[in-house]
């Protein structure tokens, strides 16, 4: 019986010791497989023999092949667990891909509702059935920027309408104060007042008199969007996408958006200023008449 490669042996390590998946250990198998044929192409039998300046000119061929800087992300994840298992069991002196990076993947931007079309879905008509409830949710994504589980969690002693604040509790148990625009206190107001909602009674109640669930809120606004002509992907978090970009677009006041969404890192933040200029760059192609740039 021929001896077991060394990738051979660490992906019976992968799947005996750390019961990883068989989709995974295929993945795994698959990006290993691309460098095997890589350095067999340099004439390197062993790709425990390959050195830093040999990984980085395969991750340069894997790039110029087209491979995107996501999948390069994923194999070089490979490579660099499968030294560090030679490594760890003497099999390397040191690990080559120890330093090694892929290209950054570009950070897709979100998709946004331009303000035209946020206030086509949040004018909901209140006569149909939880109509006055349904305006009161849409206000309120729009209003205030909030996650899904901060809506979904809100009780009425959370809601300050004299001051028009509403207090939520986010991620990391952090607690933050926003603002409640006046639309969003009219609507919830009505809700209040149709649906007799007490201090500690949740504001959007679901089945049972517990909290709505994030996923009965998910299909609802989707329902909703559609009736109000608005054939995007409408989800909760486009809404807070939205108000985002929209107050960000309006006064330039990154760390105060930062401070509404509650983000901990600026750097979350950020994405929202790629929107801003993305719509300055629409704003200048079509009002100038030397920009005719090509895209």
């Amino acid at each position: 019986m021929s001896p077991m490669s060394p990738i051979d042996d660490f992906l019976a390590h992968l799947q005996v010791e750390r019961r990883m998946s068989a989709h995974t250990l295929d993945a795994y198998r698959r990006d290993l497989e691309a460098l095997t044929q890589w350095a067999q192409g340099q004439g390197v039998v062993d790709v425990a023999e390959l050195h830093l300046e040999q990984l980085r000119a395969f991750v340069a061929a894997e790039h110029r092949r087209g491979l995107s800087p996501k999948s390069l992300q994923r194999r070089l994840s490979a490579c660099r667990s499968f030294y560090r298992w030679l490594l760890k069991h003497g099999r390397i002196a040191a690990s080559p891909a120890a330093g090694l990076r892929a290209p950054k993947a570009p950070r897709k931007l979100p998709q946004v509702l331009d303000v035209d079309e946020a206030v086509q879905l949040v004018e909901l008509p209140t006569d149909a059935p939880l109509g006055l409830r349904d305006r009161a949710m849409l206000e309120l994504f729009y209003s205030s920027g909030l996650r899904l589980s901060e809506l979904c969690a809100l009780r009425w002693r959370d809601l300050d309408f004299a001051e028009g604040l509403v207090t939520v509790l986010g991620k990391g148990s952090k607690q933050r104060t926003v603002p409640v625009g006046s639309h969003a206190r009219a609507a919830l107001q009505a809700w209040r007042e149709d649906s007799q909602g007490r201090n500690e009674t949740p504001v959007f109640p679901g089945r049972g008199g517990g909290p709505i669930t994030p996923r009965a809120v998910q299909i609802r606004l989707r329902q909703l969007a559609q009736r109000q002509g608005l054939f995007k992907r409408v989800h909760p978090h486009l809404l807070r996408h939205s108000f985002a970009s929209h107050v960000l677009e309006s006064s330039g006041d990154l760390r105060g958006v930062q401070e509404l969404l509650g983000h901990a890192d600026i750097a979350t933040t950020q994405i929202y200023t790629h929107l801003d200029y993305q719509h300055l760059a629409k704003v200048y192609d079509g009002a100038h008449p030397r920009a005719k740039r090509k895209s």
